[in-house]
């Protein structure tokens, strides 16, 4: 025999409180809707535990005993319920915070401001490769994740822009364009880009390697990567141009590549994701938390 918790939570406070308006309001619920519950419950057990009169209600024998056989169970089930409900508002033991490409002063900023203000809570970063944006989210490997904005995934919940910064293009020291003050859009069209290899969805592999400048001149490729590290090889030896986030390309910069700004590009914004199922305490602290230490950081640039 199945029987929902609902009916058993009902029929439980029903025979404390013995009266179906009073039972209604501690569950918030309707009257007929704690009538209903119970003639489902009776119906499954087989017979009335309760008796209903016009002015009073009453446990019948056979509900007496089931009430006595189920109490310490049902008890031993509330309790666990309410002490997962306490768990899940703590911010507590571990949080997986995935990351794109480099550590930078986002990303490590915001795990140190976490771990002061929680100091229970450990950060464990993991790295998240750009062509599967949102693959260890999905599966658990993650709690949350700094991805670029806007993301548009029914599945998952985005917090607010941490950063807006600017692309540079990535290119061999041998390269034509190297040591450039800078590049217009429209000049990608003149480099092939490379693009990445994976499950990312177009708009995000589009973001990372336009397909097309603003005007619509088409932008060649030059092969395809899946992390950050592939992508710099590739630029070393001179097999085409890649496009960094302004930070990152700070973070990696070195004699045999040459960073040169894009300008006409639309900026790089760098947020939080998580999934809304499986959302937490910590998972919403971080976030919180994140957002301060951005608009802190970006108090002290102004």
């Amino acid at each position: 025999m199945k029987v929902e918790f609902r009916e058993l939570e009902c029929f439980v406070v029903l025979s404390e409180e013995l009266h179906f308006a009073r039972t209604a309001d501690r569950l918030y619920l309707s009257p007929g809707r704690v009538s209903q519950l119970m003639r489902s419950l009776e119906t499954r057990v087989g017979g009335r535990l309760f008796q209903r009169t016009s002015r009073r209600v009453s446990l019948t024998p056979l509900g007496q005993r089931f009430l006595a056989d189920l109490r310490p169970s049902y008890d031993g089930l509330a309790e666990a319920v309410n002490r997962v409900k306490a768990a899940a508002r703590e911010v507590t033991g571990v949080i997986r915070v995935g990351f794109l490409a480099t550590p930078t002063d986002v990303v490590v900023g915001s795990v140190r401001a976490f771990e002061r203000r929680y100091p229970e809570c450990e950060v464990e970063l993991v790295e998240i490769t750009l062509s599967d944006p949102f693959g260890k989210l999905r599966s658990g490997e993650v709690d949350i994740a700094f991805s670029l904005l806007p993301i548009d995934e029914p599945d998952l919940v985005t917090g607010e822009e941490l950063n807006r910064v600017s692309y540079q293009l990535g290119v061999s020291a041998r390269h034509p364009m190297a040591g450039r003050s800078r590049i217009d859009v429209e000049e990608l069209a003149d480099v092939a880009l490379i693009g990445l290899d994976g499950p990312a969805p177009r708009v995000w592999a589009d973001r990372m390697a336009p397909f097309f400048t603003p005007s619509g001149r088409p932008i060649p490729r030059a092969g395809a990567v899946v992390t950050c590290q592939e992508g710099l090889t590739q630029v070393t030896l001179n097999r085409g141009g890649m496009l960094f986030c302004t930070p990152t390309a700070l973070h990696y910069r070195r004699p045999d590549i040459s960073f040169v700004p894009v300008t006409g590009l639309p900026p790089s914004i760098l947020g939080l994701a998580w999934a809304k199922a499986a959302e937490t305490a910590a998972i919403r602290a971080f976030n919180e938390v994140s957002v301060e230490h951005a608009l802190g950081a970006a108090a002290l640039v102004a």
